[in-house]
């Protein structure tokens, strides 16, 4: 991703968030964007980790698809599916089939439900302290990304390496990387260790 864009409707975005439609809508209503809450939190991980060797737009498209087949992406009730679920999951042609990632989802699920502090805690601290826009480019990792894939992975979470990580600071607010002179305004996220 590189530079900012002016759109049809006058106002300068990042680039990659500029085509009119779904990431348009994307970039300007939710991407930046503070999220808390361990399940909302844990469906971001797990569209992340869906987008995985995809386009994101492929995940957009399929994200009401997502929400019903993990039930809401309630962590509780996806940590309880079974074989029989994996292989529903499988089947289903709204989400995206694989195999690997839907058995991470569940995974995660379980591995979620045995932290103490909650998995919002847990990623929020490692939310770098604000700083400001990048210019015209962002890196595809952190070091606390990479902390954050670390400490994940040690906790028994799957699919979430350092560049997912990022991906997910940046959805959720942990980051603000809409480009200098992009438009939208996002909230300054609180001190690490929320």
């Amino acid at each position: 991703m590189s530079g900012t864009l002016v759109g049809e409707d006058g106002l300068e975005r990042c680039a990659w968030g500029s085509a009119i439609g779904d990431y348009r809508d994307y970039h300007d209503r939710e991407w930046g964007q503070l999220v808390h809450g361990d399940d909302p939190l844990f469906e971001r991980m797990c569209l992340e980790a869906f987008q995985s060797g995809l386009s994101w737009l492929t995940i957009l498209r399929k994200r009401e698809n997502f929400r019903a087949a993990f039930a809401g992406f309630s962590i509780e009730k996806v940590a309880a599916f079974g074989p029989g679920d994996t292989e529903r999951l499988l089947a289903d042609a709204g989400i995206v089939r694989n195999r690997l990632k839907i058995e991470a989802a569940l995974a995660n699920a379980r591995a979620a439900l045995e932290l103490d502090e909650g998995l919002s805690r847990l990623l929020w601290s490692f939310a770098p302290p604000p700083r400001p826009r990048p210019v015209d480019s962002v890196t595809p990792s952190t070091p606390e990304s990479v902390a954050m894939a670390k400490e994940l992975k040690r906790r028994g979470f799957r699919f979430v390496g350092p560049t997912t990580a990022y991906a997910l600071m940046q959805a959720t607010g942990m980051v603000d990387d809409h480009l200098a002179g992009c438009y939208v305004l996002t909230e300054l996220p609180a001190a690490p260790g929320r």
